[in-house]
């Protein structure tokens, strides 16, 4: 099918936009640890039925230990951290701009691999990172007293998501180092991602549960098991979220070249503006609109220089 991965690529970015709403209802309604326990537990249990559907057996391929380590340190830092500050950014600031912040998430991507890698950057990839945060401060940024430049959101919010997408994009990284560990010989190529991804979500319940425990003991979340429109809300979260999207994104990159993939999943931050102001009543103006046209426009630039 001609522009197959192409379509699947806008799928993913339809689906992420459901998964950032969703989540803001979720977060408010069960909380912010609740939810992301409840979305861990789910997505391992949903890789548990896919994994023993595919090969006959509930559990994935470990791989090495060190590969192991890779992906436990990687759902630390990507989905512990990073998804606790994007859901509570999400509290604080809404879906609409915490997904705008996100795109800053390839860019914290680039720099990780700098680092660790040694992979080099490009001048493109330099003026894409200036233009992506151009977008983002031409939606945030305003005039407040006497003229000068303010921020229009909560600073809390801004930071929680700016820490987001640093740690999304080193998560990424991280996992990339973990996946190169596992060998092939030993397991299909395309099941290495959920076989990775099913040590990640344990790291997930740990650090979220333990983080619920230390704050509010687990009583929220036996509430939240009898909440039937709080757990119908955590499972499409879940669906929508890590495991059909981040499935569908491996499968584009399968159809279609890497770049083309990243940049139409990209488009979350100018999707999720129509709903947001449908569900939230988020003002629309042309200055957030135009910020997020031009922060999507540098993480293309970003991937396809």
């Amino acid at each position: 099918m001609t522009y197959f991965g192409e379509l699947i690529s806008i799928g993913v970015a339809f689906s992420w936009t459901a998964t950032a709403l969703l989540s803001e209802l979720g977060s408010k309604r069960l909380g912010n640890l609740t939810l992301n326990v409840l979305r861990m537990s789910l997505t391992l249990l949903f890789s548990v039925i896919l994994i023993w559907y595919a090969t006959g057996s509930p559990l994935p391929p470990i791989g090495s230990a060190e590969a192991c380590g890779w992906m436990f340190l990687s759902g630390i830092v990507g989905y512990v951290i990073g998804d606790f500050c994007l859901f509570q950014c999400y509290i604080i600031i809404g879906s609409r701009y915490g997904q705008l912040f996100m795109t800053l998430a390839p860019l914290a991507a680039a720099l990780m691999a700098w680092f660790t890698l040694g992979q080099q950057m490009s001048t493109m990839s330099v003026t894409a990172m200036l233009i992506t945060l151009s977008g983002i401060g031409i939606s945030v940024l305003g005039r407040g007293e006497r003229h000068r430049i303010s921020l229009k959101l909560p600073l809390n919010g801004v930071l929680l998501a700016v820490g987001a997408a640093l740690c999304q994009g080193v998560g990424l990284v991280l996992s990339k180092i973990g996946m190169d560990h596992y060998n092939t010989d030993s397991m299909p190529e395309w099941l290495i991602p959920f076989s990775a991804n099913f040590i990640r979500c344990i790291a997930g319940i740990i650090g979220f549960s333990l983080m619920l425990y230390l704050r509010d003991g687990f009583k929220p979340l036996c509430e939240a098991l009898h909440d039937h429109k709080g757990m119908t809300v955590a499972t499409a979260t879940t669906i929508f979220g890590p495991f059909v999207g981040v499935g569908f994104s491996l499968m584009a990159v399968q159809h279609t070249s890497a770049g083309i993939a990243s940049t139409l999943m990209a488009l979350t931050p100018i999707i999720i503006i129509l709903p947001s102001y449908w569900l939230f009543k988020q003002k629309i103006t042309w200055r957030t609109v135009l910020g997020a046209v031009i922060s999507v426009f540098g993480v293309s630039l970003f991937f396809l220089g």
